[in-house]
């Protein structure tokens, strides 16, 4: 499947929408909570079991978006779209056999394995097309896109609840949804399919997957893993992911222990709320961060993400429990930079190795992601348990993961010090046309 060249005329301003069908689609992967209580109670699972479909999904899209990055920028954003499509919703197709058979291994291989390659594939399906096709403003572009992915679950949480409720909790009430699911998003996702463009014209070079010398420095997939850049922005994003994360996967029950022996304790719909209002900031960090970076430069913002990140985690630490809107004011704006650092890597990416493979690249640095996916909530999990073993409670469960986490923040802001322009020796050559076209240009 070759890909499909914008005829003249086209709206670049009609690619974020095809790309926003996929991410909001595949999104719903932050709302696999919603599915937890129902499959344990159905399939008689344990927390740790039940969470396994969603911990396999995301080293599956680390994994997937690493091997598959050079497939995606040969083949073009249709031909990924379309994997995504299908692997996603066959993931949810197996679950749903899964659920009605009570094979809990199919529901792991659905939606955990199968569905998780649909995830890494269309997580970076259309980062390198929107890229070129907005070479003025790359982190609004690939915000606009990768905000769907955070607030996906803002649609996904109440309408499977919704149909839990509907269909019921039991095993043919959740094969039910899960169908639901898989058909609904199947055809959503097909209207990024089919509208997905790349550039011709000026940019056809680059949109074939060849280097543009206009564009100035290109470097390969294979090249950027061998450069110092790459490994600097991996330890970035992997620890500005692993703060995020920390937070978000135990929202719920880390703002209850932090006001467990105040005078008003957190409610669990008080705590609810408060696990929309991050997942709220975590999309809004997505668009208005990334785009905040065109006009101060990708390393500045990743300074505020991971200085002042820092900075609000030891608030938390010092002052948390004192007042329950200074806890939260702290904790949206670490998931907002969570948020941003995912929306803002790729323009970084491009602008440290250019347009030539950066979805490959991009890719390929996911697998920080996968990374910080374990670290993140095995830092705050296992430290709360053995402090509560301790004879600890409330806010003193957190004050030794917090300071790990503080550490691995300071951690990414030195590597992005770090960050320097790649050498020439790592530079695809521009192709002899192109060469001479930009002497012509620099000459008149």
């Amino acid at each position: 499947m070759s890909p499909p060249l914008a005829p003249p005329g086209w709206s670049r301003w009609l690619v974020p929408p095809a790309a926003l069908s996929v991410h909001l689609s595949i999104g719903q992967a932050y709302a696999w909570s919603v599915f937890k209580p129902s499959l344990e109670s159905a399939l008689h699972l344990d927390g740790t079991q039940s969470a396994l479909p969603f911990q396999l999904a995301i080293v599956m899209l680390g994994l997937s978006a690493a091997f598959g990055g050079t497939l995606v920028e040969r083949r073009g954003p249709r031909w990924a779209m379309t994997v995504a499509l299908v692997c996603f919703s066959s993931g949810f197709l197996i679950s749903a056999l899964g659920a009605w058979s009570e094979q809990y291994w199919l529901i792991v291989l659905g939606y955990g394995f199968v569905g998780g390659i649909g995830l890494g594939i269309g997580y970076i399906s259309p980062v390198s097309t929107l890229i070129k096709w907005f070479p003025d403003r790359p982190g609004m572009a690939t915000g606009i896109a990768i905000m769907g992915f955070g607030g996906g679950a803002l649609i996904a949480s109440p309408w499977s609840a919704q149909m839990l409720d509907s269909f019921g909790t039991g095993p043919s009430g959740i094969a039910l949804a899960f169908l639901v699911h898989g058909l609904s998003y199947a055809v959503f996702m097909a209207l990024g399919v089919f509208l997905v463009r790349v550039p011709r014209g000026t940019d056809r070079a680059a949109a074939a997957g060849g280097p543009s010398a206009a564009e100035g420095v290109q470097v390969s997939a294979r090249s950027a893993v061998r450069t110092p850049q790459f490994w600097c922005l991996w330890v970035v994003l992997c620890t500005n992911v692993t703060a995020g994360i920390g937070i978000l996967e135990k929202a719920a029950p880390m703002i209850t222990d932090f006001f467990t022996d105040s005078s008003a304790p957190v409610t669990a719909s008080a705590a609810a709320g408060f696990v929309a209002l991050l997942s709220a900031a975590n999309m809004a960090g997505r668009i208005g961060w990334s785009s905040t970076s065109d006009l101060i430069g990708r390393k500045n913002i990743y300074r505020v993400y991971l200085g002042v990140g820092a900075l609000m985690y030891l608030t938390i630490a010092l002052f948390g429990d004192s007042a329950k809107p200074l806890f939260v004011v702290c904790a949206l704006v670490i998931l907002s930079f969570y948020g941003g650092g995912f929306a803002t890597v790729p323009a970084y990416l491009k602008d440290l190795f250019g347009t030539y493979q950066v979805g490959a690249i991009h890719g390929r640095l996911l697998t920080a992601w996968s990374t910080a996916g374990v670290l993140g909530p095995l830092i705050v999990n296992w430290i709360a348990d053995r402090q509560e073993e301790a004879g600890k409670h409330g806010s003193s469960l957190y004050g030794l993961s917090f300071a790990i986490m503080i550490g691995l923040l300071l951690v990414g802001f030195v590597a992005n010090e770090l960050v320097r322009p790649v050498h020439a020796r790592h530079h695809v050559p521009a192709p002899p046309k192109e060469a001479a076209d930009v002497r012509r240009e620099q000459s008149a």
